[in-house]
């Protein structure tokens, strides 16, 4: 980012406006180079946006591609080795990288909707095999090189791609593998020393103190297929799909004549910067906000208060429930009102039940459409019963096991349920009925919920995918993997074709692993159900509020579905506080609520709503200064600040059993020369100071309860 150049420059003076400032709104002009952002010679090509910059060596007759300089465009850095290995992959167990002999077919231009910038290179292995297309993209004000392989089988046989990095940088000797800190799970678990990334890590930063140096790594790769390695085999950094030997290895068979385009990989390097949550907290939700191309910001109206009925109803409703619980959740505030687990007659025919619902549902979400609430139903998306109809008249459409038999990836000896293959004609089949119920019966939210791929709840690798060798889709088991993902995702674009603003619950079950997101998904689907934690009091605040800080800001807080937190609960206030910094959802039982909570809903509801529309608080949310992971006996915030018109946004601030009864609470990302004003949700004013003032002093917070919150407005005067 632009603030960061400037904050690398200056001396004290600077550093204190730019940690308080993102400038890039006012210095764009000075600091990022006019696109195009690559040029190159018949030698060389050469990536700059005017904060980063990356040389690679071409082969101009035959030769290696390789990187030989990634670095920000000023200062210092140390990490890499004058020559990287660039890519790798396997056919047919044969090692292809930048380091073999390739001849160079062309460099043309190639840009993205997003404003994304760069070149494609195409080369010619030197055993006319293989005809691989390079594709990097740079985005104006982003530190990101976005980066992705498409790999063309010339030989006359069917080959076996596998061990894809799609980025294999070296790394310099001792102090770089030594001294640095590996942050994953999202950024957020620091270790040092060899690591071997799995399907949480859809970003990693690596982070040198000593050198305030580091290289941010986001994978775009699908659920348990990503892979990203640190120092593992050797002093490389690599990113890219699942190699042969791993527990979910990566797999595809590529026709002769025909190409396959690898999942993007992006990377930032960056220098002058102290700790690594810099990064995570303005470059990273940057690219991902405006350049991921994540489902969420193509939204008109992101969801505000949702309501589910899991809990405590289960699969335990009806339509006179139903009407009941929709008008008092309405009643209550609540904008998105939707159906769980017990409409249907069966998993897999999903038909309605007529004796649960006997006007059917469209009737149901017409008058949930009545009183201001947007529809939404629960439909597990990949299984079906033994006793329905698709079940019976397609059991091949299902997935066999390694013993050749009918399975459920779900869960162990479940008896209720197979699972359905997507390599298959089930794709069509599910497809028809999804788009009936968002097109025809108006659904506006959709939880597709799970296993599809692999399981939250089976420890066993081997009961993952589908090891039939008659699907169409697949081969074999390891090509299901990745292909079921893909059939999913193409399941939700052509969903969203068909209504653009539906808004897609792919919970973690169906994306394959315990609290599971990654940015796959959110090119595909709005949010994901994140968890089900059960039970009231100040533990279910605790977890929330930790799951919160846990994801983000690396994945989009509103993207993060996290449940069961219960209307009726004691103390529920300060579950919607703590939700105020994800998705704010709410389960329970509304019909319990007095006349008085009910006001008191409304009023979190509607002001949840007016943040929004006056900040977009919903595509934002930062760590608040000061405030680390929320812990049991310490205190806990989040900051939700539109960086981009820095107009304002919300906070919330928590006492979590903390000895002090007082806390010191700033506030950046704010224009340090403009006076704002910090309010309760009453409008009490708490503080009127600059932007400065408010990064530099701040205000005081008193929380006289060992367990409780408050949110606050911060708005330009």
């Amino acid at each position: 980012m632009v603030a960061h150049l400037v904050r690398h420059k200056g001396k004290s003076g600077i550093t204190k406006i730019c940690m308080v400032l993102p400038c890039y709104l006012l210095m764009m002009s000075a600091v990022v180079t006019a696109q195009p952002f690559a040029s190159w010679t018949k030698n060389e090509l050469k990536l700059n946006n005017g904060l980063v910059e990356r040389t690679i060596k071409l082969p101009s007759d035959k030769g290696n591609f390789v990187t030989t300089l990634y670095q920000p465009t000023q200062g210092a850095f140390n990490y890499f080795e004058a020559i990287n290995t660039d890519f790798q992959f396997e056919i047919n167990n044969k090692i292809y990288s930048g380091r073999g002999n390739w001849s160079l077919k062309k460099v043309q231009k190639f840009t993205d909707l997003r404003s994304g910038d760069g070149a494609a290179v195409t080369l010619l292995s030197d055993d006319k095999k293989v005809e691989l297309t390079i594709q990097f993209l740079l985005y104006p004000g982003s530190p990101a090189i976005r980066k992705n392989l498409i790999i063309k089988n010339l030989a006359q046989e069917t080959v076996k791609l596998e061990s894809v990095d799609i980025e294999k940088f070296e790394v310099t000797d001792y102090s770089a593998p030594t001294f640095s800190w590996v942050c994953h799970d999202y950024g957020r678990r620091r270790s040092i020393g060899p690591y071997d990334g799995d399907m949480q890590d859809a970003l990693i930063t690596v982070h040198n103190s000593d050198w305030q140096q580091g290289v941010v790594i986001g994978n775009e790769a699908s659920g348990v297929i990503k892979h990203t390695s640190v120092f593992w085999e050797g002093r490389n950094i690599c990113s890219g799909l699942t190699h042969k030997d791993a527990r979910f290895p990566f797999r595809k068979y590529i026709k002769p004549g025909e190409s396959f385009t690898t999942p993007q990989v992006f990377t930032m390097v960056y220098n002058n910067h102290k700790d690594p949550d810099e990064m995570l907290n303005t470059a990273v939700p940057e690219f991902v906000r405006k350049y991921l191309g994540s489902r969420l910001e193509q939204l008109q109206t992101k969801p505000t208060f949702v309501y589910n009925t899991w809990i405590p109803f289960t699969s335990n409703i009806n339509e006179k429930l139903i009407k009941e619980l929709a008008k008092a959740a309405a009643d209550a505030g609540m904008k998105e009102f939707i159906i769980d687990d017990g409409w249907q007659e069966n998993y897999g025919d999903w038909v309605v039940d007529k004796k649960k619902f006997p006007n059917g549902l469209k009737s149901v979400f017409d008058y949930i459409k009545s009183l201001g609430m947007k529809p939404g139903l629960w439909v597990s998306i990949g299984s079906a019963a033994p006793g329905s109809k698709v079940f019976k008249e397609h059991p091949e459409w299902f997935v066999r096991n390694k013993n050749g038999r009918l399975a459920s990836l779900h869960l162990e000896n479940d008896k209720d349920r197979y699972t359905a293959c997507f390599s298959t004609g089930w794709y069509d089949y599910i497809k028809k009925i999804l788009l009936k119920l968002s097109v025809d019966y108006g659904l506006e939210y959709m939880k597709l919920d799970f296993a599809v791929v692999t399981s939250p709840y089976r420890y066993d690798h081997t009961a993952s995918g589908c090891y039939a060798t008659d699907h169409p889709g697949h081969k074999d088991h390891n090509e299901s993997l990745y292909t079921n993902y893909e059939q999913v995702w193409k399941l939700f674009d052509e969903l969203h074709a068909a209504k653009p603003n539906l808004f897609i619950d792919c919970t973690f079950e169906a994306t394959g692993g315990l609290q599971l997101i990654d940015y796959a998904m959110l090119k595909h689907a709005e949010g994901n159900w994140l968890s089900n934690f059960n039970g009231p009091g100040e533990k279910v605040d605790l977890r929330i509020r930790n799951m919160a800080w846990w994801r983000s800001p690396a994945i989009p807080a509103t993207a993060l579905v996290i449940g069961n937190p219960e209307m009726q609960d004691t103390l529920w206030d300060l579950h919607i506080k703590s939700l105020a910094g994800a998705l704010p959802i709410m389960l329970g039982d509304p019909r319990k609520l007095s006349p008085a909570d009910l006001v008191k809903y409304r009023g979190f509801a509607d002001w949840l709503q007016l943040m929004e529309k006056r900040y977009q608080v919903m595509s934002y949310r930062q760590d608040l200064p000061g405030f680390g992971e929320p812990m049991e006996g310490k205190w806990d915030g989040f900051q939700r600040i539109n960086t981009e018109t820095r107009s304002g946004g919300i906070i919330g601030v928590f006492r979590q059993g903390a000895v002090e009864i007082k806390r010191l609470v700033t506030v950046h990302d704010l224009d340090p020369g403009k006076t704002y004003q910090v309010k309760q949700m009453d409008g009490k004013l708490m503080a009127e100071q600059t932007g400065k003032e408010l990064y530099e002093k701040g205000f005081e917070v008193d929380l006289d309860n060992l367990y409780d919150g408050a949110l606050f407005e911060v708005a330009l005067k």
